[in-house]
């Protein structure tokens, strides 16, 4: 098979031209560029993508660690990526954890390997210590915020989404209103939530709070352990629209009225929150995802803060 070396020679020009040639370099004369390019047709030669990309000191690939997939709030995100990378004609490689934590760090490791450009994380399972090294070997940028100098994120301030809701609830005159969470008190926004409910609320009741909830059918299951408790809530928060769904539907079977009995307020503003009519806290994760590809491609360690709205609904 032909090499660089071989091409240059067949070429009547010196190898770092054909490196130009191949890595799209504008600054190759249109007869040398043409000349290349009729001994590489003629040799029907393949460039080898790892050999460029040495020479390129790049791969123009992107990695993003993800805990799972089918997660409203996670495809959101990989969905503003995604979006960004077609534009810019990136590769992206989608990293899955289950929050495995040496999962996640066989997936930083290639950065020190050069297999990456960078990465994005939108939910980790290590602590920042752990992490921040990885960022001496290439980019990397959060979904969360994080004070480290050497880390870029895009993030929301979820503390205030959920201090406001809570907020909202009150005002409307509820008391006793319970909420549903994804992972347990591991999880940073688990925690926001809690510490939100408790500056509203004052102490939280352990039946007041479900986590493991991601899913329609965990919304369903939480509604029927949230509506049959002696101190049923008047008022769910919960942690995404499908499982807000889920308590809808759960709801209407035994004849609990929306909103008349039960206000309802979801997250992410899902199609399914559209159709039955349910509030919604848009954290605007492909926003999200966008700017941390953004940030990526420029090597920046910024924050960037990204809004959140609150959509008024009828389930409220």
């Amino acid at each position: 098979m032909a090499n660089i070396s071989e091409i240059a020679k067949l070429s009547g020009v010196s190898v770092s031209t054909v490196s130009r040639v191949l890595n799209h370099h504008k600054y190759v004369s249109e007869e040398k560029r043409a000349a290349v390019l009729k001994v590489i047709n003629d040799m029907n030669y393949t460039p080898n993508r790892n050999a460029i990309d040495l020479i390129r000191g790049e791969t123009k690939t992107i990695g993003i660690i993800i805990p799972y997939n089918n997660n409203q709030a996670f495809d959101q995100m990989l969905h503003g990526v995604l979006n960004k990378s077609v534009e810019k004609g990136f590769s992206i490689t989608v990293l899955p954890t289950q929050y495995n934590k040496e999962k996640e760090i066989e997936y930083l490791s290639m950065l020190k390997n050069k297999w990456l450009d960078g990465i994005i994380i939108t939910s980790r399972s290590n602590d920042w210590k752990t992490i921040v090294p990885y960022a001496n070997y290439g980019q990397v940028v959060s979904c969360e915020y994080t004070e480290h100098p050497e880390v870029g994120c895009a993030y929301i301030d979820r503390y205030a989404s959920y201090l406001e809701v809570f907020q909202y609830l009150k005002l409307k005159g509820h008391t006793t209103v319970a909420f549903t969470a994804a992972r347990g008190m591991q999880s940073v926004s688990t925690q926001q939530t809690i510490a939100a409910y408790k500056e509203t609320f004052g102490e939280l009741r352990p039946e007041h709070y479900i986590s493991d909830c991601y899913s329609m059918e965990d919304g369903i299951l939480a509604g029927e352990k949230l509506l049959n408790l002696h101190s049923r809530p008047t008022a769910i928060y919960a942690n995404g629209d499908e499982v807000a769904g889920g308590i809808y539907q759960y709801a209407r079977s035994v004849h609990i009225q929306v909103p008349d009995d039960l206000a309802i307020i979801g997250q992410e503003n899902q199609p399914i929150g559209i159709a039955l009519s349910l509030s919604s806290v848009d954290h605007q994760l492909i926003k999200v995802g966008e700017q941390a590809f953004e940030l990526i491609i420029n090597k920046s360690k910024d924050k960037v803060k990204i809004p959140y709205r609150i959509i008024h609904r009828s389930s409220i």
